[in-house]
C-alpha cells in the first residue's frame, strides 16, 4: 500500500468513524436532556467528517486519472476494496468508541450549558483537563448490551434491514461513480457526477424511513414512554447494521459502477 492509497484510506477512515459515533450523540441527548445542543455540538465533528470528505474525492480522481489503461483496472478495484475494508474498520472502531464517546460528549454539553461558549469548550478540551477525563471515561461496551440482543430488538426487522441497504448504498456511491470512470474511461467524466443513482435510495431510505423513527424513539425516551435500555439496544442493532452494510458494499462496488456506466451512455 503507497502513501497515497494509505492517506485516501486514512480520510474515509475518518468520515466513517465520524458516521458511526453520531449514534452515541442521541445517547447524550437523552441522557443530558439536552438534545438540541448534542446536536449542535456534535456539528463540529461533522466538520470535520466533511473536510475529510471534501479531500477524499480530489485525492481519488487523480488516483484514478493516473491508472486508466487497461492493465490498472484490477489494481484499481483492489484499492477501493481496501477503502471499503477502511469503512468497516471505522464503523467497528466507532461501535467500540460509542460508551466512551457518550460519557466525554455529555460532560461537552453539561459545560456548553453552563459557559454557552464554544470557544470556551474548546479549550477546557484540550487544556483544562478534558483529555484527562477522556483517560477516566473510557469504557469497552458492556456485555449485556450484546448478550440482550435477542430479548430486546430495539427497532424492527424492516428498520435494521433498511440501515443495511442505505449504508451499503451510500457507502459505495461516489466510490462506485469513480471506479465505473475506470471501466468506461470514455464516460469518466459523466460517470463522476452520477453517485447520485446509487446515493439517492439511500437518502430515501435515511430520510423516510430510519431518521424518523429514531428521532421518534428518542423523543419516546424523554418522555418516558421507553426505556434508556431499549433506547441504547436500537443504538446497538442500528450499530450493527451499519457495519453489515459496509461490508455488502464491497459486493454491491462492481454492479453498482456498471450501472452508472450504463446510465452514462444513456444520457
Amino acid at each position: 500500500m503507497d502513501t497515497q492509497l494509505l492517506l485516501i484510506c486514512f480520510l474515509t477512515f475518518v468520515i466513517h468513524l465520524i458516521g458511526t459515533l453520531a449514534y452515541s450523540v442521541r445517547i447524550a441527548g437523552v441522557r443530558t436532556r439536552r438534545i438540541a445542543v448534542s446536536l449542535a455540538l456534535f456539528s463540529i465533528l461533522m466538520l470535520v467528517s466533511r473536510t475529510s470528505n471534501s479531500f477524499l474525492g480530489p485525492f481519488l480522481a487523480k488516483r484514478v486519472e493516473n491508472n486508466l489503461d487497461h492493465l490498472a483496472q484490477h489494481a484499481l478495484l483492489g484499492d477501493f476494496l481496501w477503502l471499503l475494508i477502511s469503512a468497516s474498520l471505522a464503523t467497528a472502531a466507532g461501535a467500540l468508541l460509542i460508551p466512551t464517546f457518550q460519557r466525554v460528549f455529555c460532560r461537552a454539553v453539561l459545560h456548553f450549558q453552563v459557559h454557552r461558549s464554544m470557544p470556551k469548550l474548546i479549550m477546557h478540551g484540550f487544556f483544562k483537563g478534558g483529555l484527562s477525563y477522556v483517560k477516566d471515561a473510557a469504557s469497552m461496551p458492556a456485555a449485556r448490551n450484546l448478550t440482550e440482543l435477542r430479548a430486546r430488538h430495539g427497532v424492527s426487522g424492516r428498520i435494521t434491514v433498511l440501515n443495511v441497504g442505505a449504508t451499503a448504498l451510500w457507502t459505495v456511491g461516489v466510490f462506485a461513480a469513480l471506479y465505473a470512470g475506470v471501466l468506461d474511461p470514455s464516460v469518466r467524466v459523466t460517470s463522476s457526477t452520477l453517485s447520485s443513482i446509487i446515493n439517492g435510495g439511500a437518502t430515501i431510505m435515511m430520510a423516510v424511513f430510519i431518521d424518523p423513527h429514531m428521532s421518534g424513539m428518542t423523543d419516546d425516551v424523554v418522555e418516558g414512554k421507553i426505556g434508556e435500555g431499549q433506547f441504547r439496544q436500537a443504538v446497538v442493532w442500528l450499530v450493527g447494521s451499519r457495519l453489515a452494510g459496509t461490508l455488502a458494499a464491497q459486493v454491491l462496488l462492481l454492479p453498482a459502477a456498471m450501472l452508472i456506466v450504463a446510465v452514462a451512455h444513456v444520457i
